[in-house]
């Protein structure tokens, strides 16, 4: 008992270490990600434009939204940039459960997640954008957006808010966790059951 408290008091304590490491990293390096992150949306969405319109700026904690066919005196929305890719740090305590999170090969595991990640962050950027335009410009979004194509997009960007922006990091994490991290433990439980009934057995 003392024993599976102190690694679940271990474990706990890996966890919070994996949160504060991805915290400070993520507050050092948030500003050049949310530029990478409106380059990246930026591209996909003029790909599927004609003709291409949409330029997306990182200011301030925000994605700026901005279309050549705006009035020159109509807002520029700008998006909480914080609210797409803060699971990041989530994903950083999650991969520090595993019992050795600095081995190479867990390091690795860690990167590849991240990389992964990323690839979510840029999608659920272009979702939101998409919401945007379906529902949130008035005339303009009900001149160009149908009842379909309005409800499909609010739903996704929903879906990614309440849902699926604490999903990813969990699914990713348990994709790329260790399990064999707790082998070792299993196969000593084993060896020592299987010592005392030999032992037993002979005392017969």
């Amino acid at each position: 008992m003392k024993r599976a408290a102190r690694r679940r008091l271990a474990a706990v304590a890996r966890l919070a270490g994996g949160f504060a490491a991805g915290l400070v990293f993520w507050i050092a390096f948030r500003e050049p990600y949310e530029r990478f992150l409106a380059a990246a949306a930026e591209t996909v969405v003029r790909a599927a434009e004609h003709p291409a319109v949409t330029r997306l700026t990182a200011s301030n904690g925000e994605i700026l939204v901005e279309r050549s066919d705006f009035p020159p005196s109509a807002p520029r929305p700008g998006l909480p940039a914080a609210d797409v890719h803060f699971d990041f740090v989530l994903l950083a305590a999650l991969s520090a459960l595993d019992r050795r999170p600095l081995a190479a090969r867990r390091v690795t595991a860690f990167l590849a997640g991240a990389a992964v990640l990323a690839g979510i962050h840029v999608m659920a950027l272009l979702v939101e954008i998409r919401s945007l335009y379906a529902t949130g410009l008035g005339e303009w979004s009900a001149a160009r957006y149908g009842p379909l194509a309005r409800t499909a997009w609010a739903g996704a960007f929903h879906f990614w808010q309440i849902a699926g922006r604490f999903a990813a990091p969990f699914a990713i994490w348990w994709f790329l966790r260790d399990e064999e991290s707790e082998a070792p433990d299993r196969a000593g439980r084993s060896g020592r059951y299987g010592l005392r009934r030999r032992s037993r057995l002979k005392n017969r």
